[in-house]
């Protein structure tokens, strides 16, 4: 890659900007300042060249997952790979549906073992991994679509839960989907696995054929994109109540059965106004939040 990859504190002085070529992470380390100046030096290391790092294997990377044979080298990659494995038998996939979180999660792991931090956070344009120490917690705002976010719900993620992954897909986020979610966010045990498990369930979240769903091939709207000639969602039209609670009922019961494999912790799903949660307590709004799952930075 002739750009170089680029870091510099956001206006606060708190939360670190990492950009190289399609890679936007926004980082903040909590603890004293010791540690959260080692955790920021061993984020900038690992950026460098996590970029070419992924592309030497990018082929691979696009390819559908159940059609692998070998295992990439890199860690990013491999961690991509495994994510999206256990959907791979029944629907379409390639690792490419987890890369953000993936990159999430390798930025996280290099930072905690640097240094001793209370709490950190990599959000990887809404594909978010966390690190909480022992009676530490995140307050997470859900928004409702990526293009034009406003907050929906909130939930607290605790130590002591097994969260520390937090992803956002929907047909206007930043990836192609094949569903009619604006938004599903899912939390997970890692940012690739709740990658991928986004992905998957807002793909659930559809009516197949309705007139009023305008879907292109992806690859006529990214040559290269891992979909191919797949058709994805670009518009929705008029939906009624009824069928939107069915769009709604089929996401559900897709994030339900990745909950009953252990795969996802939770998940929240919202069409044209509505929104539907496999756990209520993700619309608590008791104070504000101090992230989004959705890249919204200030």
């Amino acid at each position: 890659m002739r750009e170089q990859p680029t870091a510099r504190f956001l206006p606060d002085g708190k939360r670190l900007l990492l950009q190289h070529g399609p890679i936007d992470l926004v980082v903040q380390a909590f603890g004293d300042d010791v540690n959260t100046r080692d955790a920021y030096a061993a984020a900038i290391r690992r950026f460098d060249g996590l970029l070419a790092e992924l592309c030497r294997e990018l082929d691979l990377l696009r390819a559908p997952a159940d059609r692998l044979r070998t295992m990439p080298e890199g860690p990013i990659a491999r961690r991509m790979v495994k994510a999206v494995l256990p959907f791979a038998q029944d629907i379409f996939i390639t690792p490419m549906a987890a890369v953000a979180g993936a990159v999430a999660q390798e930025i996280i792991a290099a930072m905690t073992a640097a240094a001793a931090l209370t709490r950190a956070y990599v959000n990887n344009g809404g594909d978010i991994a966390l690190h909480l120490s022992k009676r530490q917690s995140f307050k997470i705002g859900l928004v409702d679509r990526p293009d034009l976010p406003s907050l929906f719900g909130s939930t607290d993620i605790r130590a002591e839960e097994p969260i520390r992954g937090i992803a956002t897909s929907g047909y206007l986020g930043r990836s192609f989907s094949l569903g009619i979610a604006e938004a599903v966010t899912v939390l997970a045990p890692n940012a690739s696995m709740a990658d991928a498990a986004a992905t998957v369930i807002a793909n659930a979240v559809d009516l197949p054929d309705h007139p009023a769903i305008q879907r292109v091939p992806a690859n006529s709207l990214q040559v290269d994109s891992d979909l191919g000639a797949i058709p994805v969602t670009r518009s929705v039209g008029h939906l009624t109540q009824d069928e939107i609670e069915d769009a709604l009922t089929r996401g559900l019961h897709r994030a339900d059965m990745l909950r009953k494999q252990g795969l996802i912790t939770t998940a929240a799903l919202h069409v044209k106004g509505t929104s539907r949660s496999l756990d209520s307590t993700l619309f608590t709004t008791q104070r504000p939040p101090e992230l989004a799952s959705a890249a919204w930075q200030s």
